[in-house]
């Protein structure tokens, strides 16, 4: 299983962005993707979660800010965030969980998942 992100960068506090993970080499359809974030000095912050149905899970701090959603035919799972703030600054993962994957509040545990990621890093700037 791979998995590879993109679209982050450089964007002024109330911009957008749309981060996209690509996933492949999943045997079978019961896997799960989620994002994580690492801002310098904090720790890895879970921020959502997305299974292969459609199931989604947000970290409550977050809600309404970032929508996760996927397009199984591009195996990307997208990751909208809207109303950037400094403090979202970090660099974002995405991980896959491919056997006993979680749809509750452990989705959001990077313990959850298998594969993860290079990263890639946002910058917002005040």
């Amino acid at each position: 299983v791979q998995v590879v992100e993109s679209g982050g960068g450089l964007v002024q506090a109330g911009g957008s962005l749309r981060l996209s993970c690509v996933a492949s080499g999943f045997i079978h359809d019961d896997y799960a993707i989620g994002w994580f974030r690492q801002a310098p000095g904090k720790e890895r912050e879970g921020v959502s979660y997305i299974s292969s149905d459609g199931r989604t899970y947000y970290v409550d701090s977050l809600k309404g800010r970032f929508t996760i959603s996927s397009d199984n035919a591009k195996n990307t799972v997208y990751l909208q965030i809207d109303s950037l703030k400094p403090e979202d600054t970090a660099v974002y993962y995405c991980a896959a969980c491919v056997t006993g994957c979680y749809s509750d509040y452990r989705s959001l545990m990077g313990r959850s998942y298998d594969y993860w990621g290079q990263g890639t890093q946002v910058t917002v700037s005040s």
